[in-house]
């Protein structure tokens, strides 16, 4: 077998040949029978942390650590420890680690790291995995440090071999010279350097040499692969005897099968087995088409006795009065100590949010190899800890007897990143009913997903401001309503004094200088299950908070942005983002076209503060967004272009949940089914977006998360100066708006 480096995958190919099904077939037999066909697998490999001879058999090759190996033909591969969901982490990575080693990016490769936490741990989790857009943040100094360990160690083979001092050695592109004339490739000392000691404390680059930190004169390393169609997702890989199955699932969440009859299915051409799993009824064929038909073809009996049957309208109804006496105190106590002033004036508003998808493009999906006493899994492996855990469990197996393939994936936006591991289960348990005599791939159809998956709770907030004569804030007491995403997981243990930081996240600390604020929570029970949705608690509070604060300029007859830095007080961050959105927008010194409203918003998230100002227009009846200018303090820019396109997917999926997202439930059962009834953005409706980034030396922040926040308030404040109405309620596209003839903009 041989290493894949040819395309700059960043995930592993399996290119073996798809064969019908065969009784089971040992891994032994399978390597022996892959080997005899000249056929090429790429697997994960283990690490010791210490400088190690190549794991294939090559010799002449340096691992420094457990995150980068030079080989003798110039090839720096990277192992990435965070899953690649197009956010651009394995280029940011393989950036940091190459620029510390002073590597020719176009020698640079990136490899999935096995799972295996003591190494690979995501240092603000504690475990292995990828989410709160944590993965540069997390492995800025981890990966500096491997690429400086690296170079020092090619430096000092250089210097043993030439006889000069290791200081008067230069590297720049992966070649080391001397004032001598002496000058070597990385690959060259790669054996050399592999016999060292690797040294502890290396001295990291000052900023003002990076050579690929902060520039945009390289590519993506997962962008060849991706537009070629040679990216290996689950859908793709192929294994011998491998088979497809699909899932009867219960028809309304908490509804138990109560019998169901085969006979029919049995009968379609292909399908090979009718189980019975946890999670429903699944029908394995040789294919998907089979598997389809032979799911439709069954005679299915469901006890529905332990329904939540409360729709949305009902849970909303129930919300909203809950929201109108305080729950848990969420806010910080200081923040409400001082004595609130008589008020002149107040703002009472309650503000409801649906239920979200995640809509990735690619379904959920897994498939579950078990032989010869393992399992092996291959799938977007967003939690690479908690999916081996949930697998192990499933299979009756210890953890180490479990191997995840991290693959590729088409988006997550939170949905891989259950603490259930959902996805993987099904297809462990689906594998282990028809006997474990083949590998089996689960796949779900876009309405498995949608009905049968989980969702951005919702939502309801009640406000009441105070204000004072000027029109200023007073007082500020706020309820939110809804369901905890943490409670009953393993991630419970964030849940403190009754309240799940991800619900109040966003306005549990507001940046702006508001006196008496505070703030409590209800946390509600409903029977489905419930995530993090991308940027979490923000979905909701910005919207609120970003909205109420244009109401507060409006009545003290302040301009948006002027009120909004007036009250970042001790904010340098927000207002360096604000002025920078505002200056390249032309607020105050444009006028926008006639017909267009112009609205701002600022949220910070996840350590990253954007501002986003848009302007829009009303079509139809409907708000179309024309251009987004975004504002974004980020720490340092690994990848600028990475930034930029982070901020604009942020804004399209944004638009798309704030335009037309909702999920409706009706008897303990989803409505919607497909992007037929639950709209994505299409690309006519996606605005022009421009994104400046601060400049800025600190340590680099989230970026894929916290674009989302501010578009929505900065949409619905151009609508308030379009039509005069305040939209409470999302999405856009179930409210009636109409031009407002004293509007202005």
């Amino acid at each position: 077998m041989r290493m894949l480096d040819t395309l700059q995958q960043t995930h592993l190919r399996q290119t073996l040949a798809e064969t019908t099904p065969a009784p089971a077939l040992s891994r032994r037999d399978f390597l022996k029978s892959g080997a005899a066909a000249g056929l090429v697998v790429a697997v994960p490999l283990g690490w010791s942390g210490a400088a190690l001879a190549d794991p294939a058999g090559q010799p002449g090759v340096l691992a420094a650590d457990a995150f980068i190996r030079v080989a003798p033909d110039d090839t720096v591969t990277i192992m990435i420890k965070h899953h690649e969901m197009g956010q651009g982490a394995t280029t940011g990575l393989a950036t940091i680690a190459a620029d510390e080693l002073d590597a020719d990016w176009s020698r640079v490769v990136a490899e999935y790291a096995p799972s295996d936490p003591k190494l690979y741990a995501n240092l603000a989790m504690g475990i292995q995995g990828t989410g709160g857009s944590t993965a540069m943040a997390n492995s800025w100094e981890q990966m500096r440090k491997a690429g400086a360990t690296a170079r020092a160690m090619l430096v000092q083979a250089a210097a043993d071999s030439w006889k000069v001092p290791a200081a008067e050695i230069r590297t720049a592109n992966g070649v080391l010279t001397h004032a001598s004339g002496k000058r070597a490739r990385y690959g060259e000392m790669a054996g050399a350097a592999a016999q060292l000691t690797p040294p502890t404390n290396v001295p990291l680059k000052d900023p003002s040499q990076f050579t690929l930190i902060g520039k945009d004169r390289k590519g993506r390393l997962d962008s060849l692969a991706k537009s070629t169609g040679t990216a290996t997702y689950t859908i793709d890989v192929k294994l011998p005897g491998l088979l497809t199955a699909v899932i009867a699932r219960p028809p309304a969440f908490g509804a138990r099968l109560k019998s169901f009859d085969a006979s029919a299915a049995r009968q379609v051409k292909g399908v090979t087995d009718v189980v019975q799993v946890p999670e429903g009824v699944a029908v394995v064929a040789t294919g998907m088409w089979p598997a389809l038909q032979g799911r439709k073809a069954l005679k299915l009996d469901w006890d529905l006795a332990g329904v939540d049957a409360r729709s949305s309208a009902q849970l909303f109804a129930e919300y909203r009065e809950l929201a109108k006496r305080p729950g848990v105190p969420a806010s910080k106590p200081e923040a409400a100590a001082s004595a609130a002033a008589p008020a002149a004036r107040s703002i009472e508003a309650v503000y409801e949010f649906p239920f979200l998808a995640h809509a990735a493009m690619e379904p959920m999906n897994c498939v579950a190899w078990l032989h010869d006493g393992r399992l092996e899994t291959y799938s977007g492996h967003q939690l690479q800890t908690t999916d081996q855990m949930n697998a192990a469990k499933a299979a009756g197996l210890p953890p180490e007897k479990v191997t995840l393939h991290t693959l590729v994936s088409g988006g997550s936006f939170g949905r891989r990143a259950n603490a259930e591991a959902d996805f993987v289960v099904e297809a462990v348990h689906v594998a282990k009913a028809i006997g474990s005599r083949a590998p089996v791939r689960v796949q779900r159809t876009r309405e498995d997903d949608m009905q049968a998956g989980y969702y951005r709770p919702l939502y309801v907030h009640g406000v009441r401001l105070d204000l004072d004569a000027q029109g200023l804030p007073a007082a500020w007491q706020h309820t939110i309503v809804g369901q905890s995403i943490v409670a009953g997981t393993p991630f419970a243990m964030m849940i403190k004094d009754g309240v799940d930081p991800t619900s109040v996240e966003g306005a549990a600390e507001l940046p702006y200088a508001i006196p008496n604020h505070a703030l409590t929570l209800h946390s509600t029970k409903v029977g489905l299950p419930v995530l993090w949705w991308r940027s979490v608690g923000s979905t909701h509070t910005a919207y609120v908070v970003e909205t109420l604060i244009d109401e507060i300029a409006e009545a003290a007859g302040r301009d948006p942005v002027e009120l909004r830095l007036a009250l970042l007080k001790d904010r340098p961050r927000h207002v360096a983002a604000l002025r920078l959105a505002a200056d390249k927008a032309g607020w105050g010194q444009r006028k926008p076209a006639a017909g267009v409203a112009r609205g701002v918003a600022l949220h910070e998230s996840f350590n990253t503060v954007v501002a986003q100002i848009v302007d829009v227009r009303l079509v139809d009846g409907q708000p179309k967004v024309e251009r987004v200018v975004v504002g974004v303090d980020c720490g340092t820019a690994i990848n600028p272009d990475v930034i930029r396109a982070q901020m604009e997917g942020g804004v399209g999926f944004a638009l798309a949940a704030a335009l037309y997202g909702a999920i409706d439930l009706e008897q303990g059962a989803a409505r919607q089914s497909n992007f037929n009834d639950y709209q994505v953005l299409r690309m006519p409706a996606m605005p022009k977006v421009e994104v400046h980034i601060v400049p800025s030396a600190a340590a680099p922040t989230g970026v894929g998360e916290p674009g989302v926040p501010p578009l929505a308030p900065a949409v619905a404040n151009a609508l308030y100066r379009l039509t005069g109405q305040r939209v409470r309620s999302l999405p856009f596209a179930r409210q009636s708006l109409s031009v407002a003839a004293q509007a202005t903009t």
